[in-house]
């Protein structure tokens, strides 16, 4: 017990990819916080987009950076693009199966931000569930559930292994190489799309091991969620909704977002949001989504999920929608290189929401985000097995600090109140110094690691929005 080739923190698409893609005689081990389908991959609505032939890289390449405000690492885009024909292929020769017409041929769709449909999806609306599902069931790695991962074993630039809290207690597991893959920061905030596992703990553990996140600042926010709902994650309502004919209107009907852009709600996701959140508070008014160019029978069978979501609430497709806006997606994370390896490290490596490659810059283009996972986890896989490490058993002493103390969860609460009213779509110097304000005061209080390192990840993001004065992408700063 204890010893492995690769440990892989994530049960998402980035890590079950990651894991497909090692040669078999590896001993594999996959550490999932809670039940492996409580990831974001699972809630993926839209689709995985792929360039419709070896002629479009170019046009995904471009969309891609406009979409990312030309922060992005173009390198890093070319890989995505240029990988996504041969990921595709592979998926469908692994037995995935995609929507198709009745003549048998691939149906795109169109997403804010794309100049063409190219968005391949899996039971209407059920990409990401259908190609989770679809990876756990030819998973041959060993997977734990309700395994959470305490702290990593760090010395000078190896990784030896993780600490990891399970039913049976605390434990340290080692391995020859870790590969992060451990999702975003939703969490932090009090509106968000994400699986509730989803609190950046990992990214609190590379902060106290002196390895660097890279563009906090840059928070995705979906324009459209429906928020009524009492669970903190809140109903997505994709992009492919509005790519497909369904519009942004106020209560009297006004489709006001060409105000904001020419594209209106097909701009991309960090200007539709803010257009929203603009004009709502500007006029007092409510945003809702006008479906109603669907029949029922037309809307049920294209967004099955999101259909029996809403169906508890509301008449859909005949009545209006209510939305709000809601954290996402975070396009900054941990370090990486270009091949996933966290920089300063040898065999730590990051992969998917968690990792920062520039790849998304200051804002993701609509479904790249597991054709990320798909593209990088294949990357990861193949530099592990062409840079064999063997790192020796070190012993490193059981993480001893208290996880969780009573008192935590009312301070998460209160943390994700601030993130959402002070560092959310709308930033001003004055909110960010009050929201690092409030950050620091419970720093200082008598709290748990767990939320301690969710503090140190909040901390990061305020100073990175304060450090970047000029508004870009996704950070827009209304001083």
């Amino acid at each position: 017990m204890g010893e492995y080739d690769v440990i892989i923190i994530g049960a998402g698409v980035a890590g079950l990819y990651c894991a497909a893609a090692l040669p078999p005689h590896l001993k594999v081990l996959i550490l999932c916080k809670a039940q492996p389908w409580e990831c974001n991959t699972f809630y993926a609505q839209g689709g995985i987009s792929i360039a419709r032939d070896a002629k479009d890289i170019a046009s995904h390449s471009k969309d891609t950076l406009l979409a990312g405000s030309n922060l992005n690492d173009k390198a890093c885009v070319e890989i995505l693009t240029h990988n996504s024909l041969e990921v595709l292929k592979g998926l469908i020769e692994s037995g995935f199966e995609l929507d198709r017409d009745r003549h048998n041929r691939l149906l795109y769709a169109k997403e804010g931000g794309h100049s063409k449909a190219r968005i391949v999806h899996a039971g209407g609306d059920a990409t990401g569930r259908n190609l989770h599902t679809h990876l756990i069931n030819s998973l041959k790695a060993t997977l734990w559930k309700n395994a959470e991962v305490v702290d990593l074993l760090i010395e000078e630039d190896k990784c030896y292994g993780v600490c990891v809290q399970t039913k049976l207690g605390v434990h340290n597991l080692y391995a020859n190489h870790i590969v992060i893959a451990s999702g975003g920061v939703g969490g932090l905030f009090k509106y968000h799309t994400n699986a509730y596992t989803i609190s950046s703990d990992l990214h609190g553990i590379i902060l106290e091991h002196n390895l660097a996140l890279q563009d906090m600042e840059m928070l995705q926010f979906h324009p459209t969620a429906y928020v009524s709902n009492p669970q903190a994650r809140k109903y997505l309502i994709s992009e492919a909704v509005r790519g497909e004919g369904g519009v942004i209107v106020s209560e009297d009907g006004v489709r006001f977002l060409f105000d904001y852009d020419s594209r209106g709600e097909l701009a991309p996701r960090d200007i539709v949001a803010r257009g929203i959140m603009d004009y709502c508070t500007k006029h007092k008014k409510r945003a809702f989504l006008d479906v109603s160019v669907f029949s029922k029978a037309g809307f049920k069978s294209r967004f099955p999920n999101i259909y029996r979501d809403l169906s508890t609430y509301l008449d859909v497709p005949q009545e209006r929608i209510p939305i709000a806006p809601a954290f996402h997606y975070s396009m900054g994370g941990i370090a990486v290189e270009k091949n996933g390896l966290v920089k300063g490290m040898s065999n730590l490596y990051a992969v998917g929401e968690c990792a920062c490659n520039g790849v998304h810059g200051a804002n993701r283009l609509a479904s790249n985000s597991l054709l990320e996972g798909l593209v990088f986890g294949k990357i990861v896989a193949q530099h592990i097995v062409d840079n064999p490490i063997r790192t020796r058993v070190a012993h490193f002493p059981l993480c001893q600090e208290e996880l969780e103390k009573e008192g935590d969860v009312k301070l998460k609460n209160v943390l994700r109140e601030i993130m959402w009213d002070k560092v959310g779509i709308i930033r001003s110097q004055s909110s960010l110094d009050s929201a690092l304000g409030g950050i620091e005061v419970m720093l200082e209080s008598n709290i748990g690691r767990m939320l301690r390192l969710r503090l140190l990840v909040a901390k990061k993001i305020v100073s990175s929005a304060l450090a970047r004065k000029e508004s870009k992408g996704a950070h827009f700063r209304i001083d």
